[in-house]
C-alpha cells in the first residue's frame, strides 16, 4: 500500500523515512505475534513497551539531553501510524507517554522535574499517565471536582479521576486539580503525583470494548500530600497546561486512528486478492473495488491532515485547528474503514484471527478520548469563525 513517501507533497527526510521503517519493522516483528491474545485477555504489553523505550519510541520528541530521541512531530506521526496498524493498545500507551506526559514535562517543567522523570519515561523504565477526566468533568474540563488545597509547602489532593490510560501501570501521573474554585479555570493546577504516595489508590481495570491491552482505570486521592515542587508552572497554570498538551495529544490520537484505518486497508487488499468468489479473486468485483477505492482515498486524506498538523507543530504555527481537523477526520475514517474491512472479509471478518474485528472495536475510542468528535467540531468552528 502507498504510504507518505517522496511522491507526497510532504518531502520526508531520510531520517523520517528511517523512523517510519524502524517502527514498521518493530510492529511486524514484535507486536503482531500475541496481539490477539493480549486483546482477548486484556494483557498489558509490558515487554513490548520496554522494547519500544529501548528503541526510542517512548520519548520521541524529547531532547537527547533528557534521554529522548530528539525527533520532530512528523516522525512521531509516521511511527504512530505503523505501530497502530498492528496494535492500537501499544500505540495509545506510546501516545500518552509522548504527547501528554513527556512533552508537557519538557515544555513546562522545571529543570529538576525534567531530570528526575524524563530519562526514565523515555527509556520505558517507567510509564506516565495524564489525569484530567472525572465523573463530572470529561469534555467540560473546567468542572474539576478534584481539589489541591494549598498547605504552604505542599498541596493536599482529594478527588477521583476516571478513564485514565496507563492507570494501573504508570509510575508518574500528571493530575489536574482545582486550588482556587473562585477563579474557576484560572484556579486549576497540575501536580506530579508518584504512584507510591500515601492516600493514592488505583481502581480496577475497566473491561473495555477495544484497546483492551491498554489498561484504563479510575484513580482515587484521599489527603495525598504533594510537595509544592511537584507543581508544573505557576499557580493557576493547570487548565492552560491541560489544553496545550491535549492539542498535541490530538495529533497522536489522529495518527493512531490513521494507523487503524491504514491497517484495515492493507488487510483488506491482501484478502481481496486471495479470496475467490464466482471463480475470480473478489478484488476483481467492482463492489469490492469501490470499497477499496474509498478506503484508500480516505486514508491518504487522513494522512495528509495528520502530517499538516505535525508540520504546524514543528514549525511553531498554531496547530489547534489542524490537530482537531486531523483527529476529527482520521477517527471517522478509522471507524468507516474498519467496518468496511469486516464487510470485505465477510464471515471471516467476524472471526478474531483475521484481526479486522479488533480494528473495528479499537477504532471507536478514537472518536471519544482526548476530545470527542463533537468537541473537535467546537474547536474547529471557533477557529474559523474568529
Amino acid at each position: 500500500m502507498q504510504t507518505a513517501t517522496s511522491s507526497s507533497i510532504y518531502q520526508l527526510t531520510e531520517e523520517q523515512l528511517a523512523v517510519r521503517d524502524a517502527a514498521r519493522d518493530f510492529a511486524q516483528s514484535e507486536l503482531w505475534a500475541g496481539v490477539i491474545e493480549r486483546d482477548e485477555h486484556q494483557k498489558f504489553p509490558a515487554e513490548q513497551i520496554k522494547k519500544m523505550g529501548e528503541l526510542g519510541f517512548m520519548g520521541m520528541m524529547v531532547s537527547p539531553e533528557y534521554g529522548g530521541s530528539g525527533l520532530d512531530t512528523v516522525s512521531y506521526v509516521l511511527a504512530m501510524e505503523e505501530i497502530s496498524k498492528v496494535d492500537a493498545s501499544c500505540s495509545v500507551i506510546m501516545s500518552v507517554n509522548n504527547s501528554l506526559v513527556c512533552w508537557g514535562l519538557e515544555k513546562y517543567g522545571t529543570e529538576e522535574q525534567k531530570r528526575k522523570y524524563l530519562p526514565r519515561l523515555c527509556s520505558g523504565e517507567i510509564i506516565g499517565a495524564f489525569a484530567l477526566s472525572e465523573p463530572e468533568a470529561g469534555s467540560d474540563a473546567t468542572s474539576q471536582r478534584t481539589t489541591a488545597e494549598d498547605k504552604g509547602d505542599h498541596y493536599l489532593l482529594n478527588g477521583t479521576k476516571n478513564w485514565i490510560t496507563n492507570g494501573t501501570t504508570a509510575s508518574v501521573y500528571l493530575v489536574i486539580a482545582q486550588t482556587h474554585p473562585e477563579l474557576k479555570s484560572r484556579g486549576i493546577n497540575v501536580l506530579i503525583v508518584d504512584k507510591d504516595m500515601p492516600g493514592f489508590v488505583q481502581g480496577p481495570k475497566e473491561n473495555k470494548l477495544g484497546i483492551r491491552g491498554s489498561d484504563t482505570c479510575s484513580l482515587m486521592f484521599t489527603d495525598v500530600k504533594v510537595p509544592k515542587e511537584n507543581r508544573i508552572g505557576d499557580d493557576g497554570f493547570g487548565f492552560k497546561f491541560a489544553m496545550q498538551v491535549l492539542a498535541g495529544g490530538r495529533i497522536g490520537i489522529a495518527s493512531q486512528a490513521l494507523g487503524i484505518a491504514s491497517g484495515s486497508l492493507e488487510l483488506s487488499l491482501k484478502y481481496a486478492k486471495e479470496r475467490k468468489a464466482f471463480g475470480v479473486p473478489i478484488a476483481q468485483h467492482q463492489a469490492i473495488q469501490f470499497k477499496l477505492a474509498d478506503m484508500a482515498t480516505n486514508v491518504d486524506a487522513a494522512r495528509l491532515l495528520c502530517l499538516q498538523a505535525a508540520a504546524d507543530k514543528d514549525n511553531h504555527a498554531d496547530y489547534g485547528k489542524s490537530g482537531a481537523m486531523a483527529k476529527l477526520f482520521a477517527s471517522k475514517v478509522a471507524m468507516e474503514a474498519s467496518v468496511e474491512a469486516v464487510q470485505i472479509h465477510g464471515g471471516y471478518g467476524f472471526v478474531k484471527e483475521y484481526h479486522v474485528e479488533r480494528f473495528m472495536r479499537d477504532a471507536k475510542i478514537t472518536q471519544i478520548y482526548e476530545g470527542t468528535s463533537e468537541i473537535q467540531k467546537i474547536v474547529i468552528s471557533r477557529d474559523i469563525l474568529k
